[in-house]
This record gives structure tokens, C-alpha cells and sequence, in this order.
């Protein structure tokens, strides 16, 4: 078990009530977040604290319909963008009915709680407080997927999961560490700038039962040269070899710089997988 960075020694009592608390988080007037769960988890991976967004399909309450669902790094900065882009993507039945669980730090400083440079990244010479993916992945795993599968109707067999930039790098991470924990991975602009050597190569074997997997790898025309440059040399390492565990999709985001690229990502990737 990582000590822990973020919380102080919590009793089992607490840790519990932090397990399972679930608040239906008010938002008046803006009807893509109306319907927004809010979760408060101290993983014991990781040692952070999370916040956990959920987000229910229309007419989720009335139906015992079983949904594909979609987990968001960068919950804090995302889930309020992809919320309403997949309500209007929903609208136009460019993508199915979605359950959107989104991971959020509640903070952009790494002094107060954000921890996605670790959280994201496989290890590297360069940064000595990279290299908690594995960590990250447990959490997600054998915590996070457990509770959400326990309370919401959510498909085992339709995860996915979405990550720009570092978090481009976690979708990668996983994809080549265990292939199968998701069904669709969705990375945007993956970050491997330092690390690019561990992700020419698969960490982990598919399993043989679960089918192949799906990933979609989406990189920004106009994005920085030292993301896009690994980028493109990810793709052309991988786009060449038969025999990796997953169906891949790679494409340029034209026009997309760094941070315009979410969206685009998204939609197309949404598209692709269904």
C-alpha cells in the first residue's frame, strides 16, 4: 500500500462513509449536468483522494438497460465540456445512450492534491515522481470499477476510457499493460515525450477470452512538436506490427493544437468505437 499524500489517517469508519457516499450535485438551469453524481473515494492504491463524477443517460431511471461507460481523466477540466458534447452528440445518434465517469483531482496544483503526473505516467530517468501508472491502474480496477458497476447499471464488457496529453499517455499504459481491463480506449494527443521507449513495446498479454480490444489514437496537426513528434513515432512503430492485442485507429486532428484536440478526440473516437 503507497502512504498516502493527500488525506490524514482516516478511520475504517470514515474510510467506509467516503466509499459510499453518493450526492446528486445541484446545477440549475444547465440541464447537460443536471443529472450528475458526485462520489468521494480515498483510494488506498494510490493514496489520493478523488472526486468521481457520474453522469446518467436520459431515461436512465426509467429503464433496466445495462450502458456502455466511459471513464474521463482530467474529470475536473472534461466532464464539464463532454457532458454537454455527448448530450448533443446523443441528440443526433452519432453515439449511443453512455453512462460518463469522470476522475478529478478538484484541483489544477499539485500542491494541493494533483497528482496526474504521477497518477499518468509509466516510470522515467527524467522525472523522479513519474511512474505511478501502475498504481493509477489498480485504483481504477479493483476500486473504482467495483463501486461503479456495484451502484450503476455499467457494462463490464463496454468500458472506455479517455485521456488527452498525460492522460493520452494512461490510455496507452493501459492498452499495452492490460489490454482487456477496457473494451475502447481513447487517446488524445498522448504526452511520451519521456518516456517514449517503454510504449515501443507490450507490457502485458491480451486475454484470450475477453475478444480484442479497440483503441483510437488521436494527435493534433498543430500540436507542440515535442508531444507530436513522439506521437507520430508511436504510431508508425505500431501501425506496422500484426500482432498487437488491439484494433488500432490512429488519425491527425487537423487544424488541432494541444488543447483544442479534446473534443475532436472524443467525438471522432466515440464514432469509431461504436
Amino acid at each position: 500500500m503507497v502512504p498516502w499524500r493527500s488525506l490524514p489517517a482516516l478511520p475504517m469508519l470514515a474510510l467506509t462513509a467516503i466509499w459510499s457516499t453518493a450526492t446528486a450535485i445541484e446545477i440549475e438551469g444547465v440541464q447537460a449536468l443536471e443529472d450528475t453524481r458526485h462520489h468521494l473515494i480515498a483510494s488506498e492504491a494510490t493514496g489520493t483522494r478523488y472526486h468521481v463524477l457520474v453522469g446518467l443517460p436520459d431515461g436512465y431511471a426509467d429503464s433496466d438497460e445495462a450502458y456502455p461507460t466511459l471513464y474521463i481523466l482530467d474529470g475536473g477540466e472534461l466532464y464539464p465540456l463532454f457532458a454537454s458534447y455527448y448530450r448533443y452528440l446523443n441528440f443526433a445518434e452519432e453515439v449511443p445512450d453512455m453512462i460518463l465517469v469522470a476522475i478529478s483531482y478538484g484541483t489544477d496544483d499539485f500542491e494541493h492534491g494533483n497528482d496526474r503526473s504521477h497518477d499518468f505516467t509509466a516510470p522515467t530517468t527524467e522525472r523522479e515522481h513519474w511512474g505511478g501508472a501502475g498504481d493509477f491502474q489498480d485504483f481504477i480496477a479493483d476500486e473504482l470499477m467495483p463501486m461503479i458497476e456495484t451502484r450503476y447499471r455499467s457494462r463490464h464488457d463496454r468500458r472506455i476510457v479517455f485521456g488527452q496529453s498525460l492522460g493520452g499517455q494512461f490510455v496507452l499504459y493501459t492498452a499495452q499493460t492490460r489490454p482487456n481491463l477496457f473494451w475502447g480506449h481513447i487517446a488524445s494527443n498522448p504526452a511520451l515525450h519521456r518516456n517514449l521507449d517503454f510504449y515501443l513495446e507490450l507490457h502485458g498479454a491480451p486475454d484470450p477470452r475477453a475478444g480484442r480490444s479497440r483503441l483510437f489514437v488521436g494527435s493534433g496537426s498543430d500540436d507542440d512538436a515535442r508531444f507530436r513528434r513522439p506521437a507520430l513515432r508511436w504510431i508508425e512503430h505500431w501501425s506496422r506490427i500484426d500482432t498487437r492485442p488491439w484494433e488500432l485507429r490512429a488519425v491527425t486532428l487537423d487544424g488541432h493544437s494541444h488543447f483544442s484536440a479534446p473534443p475532436a478526440a472524443f467525438r471522432q473516437g466515440l464514432i469509431w468505437l461504436f
